[in-house]
């Protein structure tokens, strides 16, 4: 990076911090530059959001307020209007979509948010808010909600299965766990690498899930990591392979007597479920590790200061690790 103050080069650097928010202390790994010749530092607009959005992450968290992707799609499931949606809750008529923005909301309006999660509670504030709907919008939602309540009532049992019981946390990266996205992330290196090896998806997935909380914040996957003999793997990855209808396991067996499992799949992944930035997340770690076989991304693994700090022990691997990555 070339230094604005001397034109010379800076360095890319992390460094542990704390930033009061709301009254709250919280701690980050900060990312910035620094001049190699005044040692001056500066950031990005990209490395400010990273940054920033580490502190939101905890506090989100502790507080039971639901991520801006779960609010955009708590409207989109009911089928309405940034401007209804907070008539419906009682908000200001601007502060959903400033919600939907990235403005945190404060606790009680974010518990509201996560209350409406369930359609039941949806329905009761639906109800309560009937003189403020015309009698075509209330049927309409009421309607919706029914088919809502049915997916809710009958949750997919493969979600607790491959991700366990606990929510997004520090643990997987903050990110949304959800079935569709993994998926997509399975078949998206499985089309890029022409099928692909467990040992070496195990690993796609932990790059995939560190580099874009190292760019960005949060992981994609929702998935959690520990570190075993061959490297960093999702706590659950064997799961993960197998309840999927899509991924087809295959047995080799290699002349040396070793064998492995094949993973490979005749759908191709729905692109749309990824921002643009998790796009290039994935973009990159394709071109990294395309041609790299299993054995080869798992000694790379070996190098990750993820891996040696956790491995023999039964504890997940932190993401602040990822601001320690070698290999991308």
């Amino acid at each position: 990076m070339i230094s604005p103050f001397t034109g010379g080069h800076a360095t890319l650097k992390y460094e542990k911090r704390e930033l009061t928010y709301r009254k709250e202390k919280y701690s980050y790994i900060a990312q910035f530059y620094e001049d190699d010749q005044t040692h001056e530092q500066f950031t990005t607009t990209e490395m400010d959001e990273a940054n920033i959005t580490q502190v939101y992450n905890q506090y989100r968290v502790k507080h039971s307020i639901p991520f801006v992707d779960e609010i955009i799609a708590l409207r989109e499931t009911y089928g309405l209007s940034a401007l209804k949606m907070s008539a419906i809750l009682g908000f200001g008529d601007n502060q959903y979509r400033q919600y939907e923005e990235g403005y945190v909301p404060a606790e009680s309006n974010g518990k509201i948010l996560k209350a409406c999660m369930n359609p039941h509670v949806f329905e009761t504030l639906v109800k309560n808010s009937r003189q403020q709907l015309t009698e075509k919008e209330y049927d309409k939602i009421i309607n919706k909600i029914e088919s809502v309540k049915n997916q809710y009532d009958n949750t997919d049992v493969r979600q607790n299965l491959i991700f366990g019981q606990t929510e997004r946390c520090a643990d997987n990266g903050f990110a949304l766990q959800s079935i569709q996205k993994l998926q997509n992330v399975i078949l998206y290196f499985i089309e890029k690498c022409n099928g692909v090896f467990n040992t070496k998806m195990n690993k796609l997935l932990f790059y995939t899930d560190f580099l874009n909380y190292r760019q960005h914040g949060q992981a994609i996957t929702g998935m959690t990591y520990r570190a075993i003999q061959y490297g960093p793997v999702p706590i659950r990855w064997d799961r993960g392979y197998s309840l999927l209808d899509c991924i087809e396991q295959d047995l080799v067996e290699f002349e040396s007597g070793a064998g492995g499992t094949f993973l490979t799949s005749t759908e191709k992944p729905d692109l749309s479920v990824f921002s643009d930035k998790e796009l290039v997340t994935l973009e990159t770690i394709a071109k990294r590790f395309k041609e790299t076989s299993a054995s080869e991304i798992s000694a790379i693994s070996h190098k990750e200061k993820a891996w040696k700090q956790f491995v023999g022990t039964s504890l997940p691997i932190e993401f602040c690790t990822a601001f320690s990555l070698l290999a991308v």
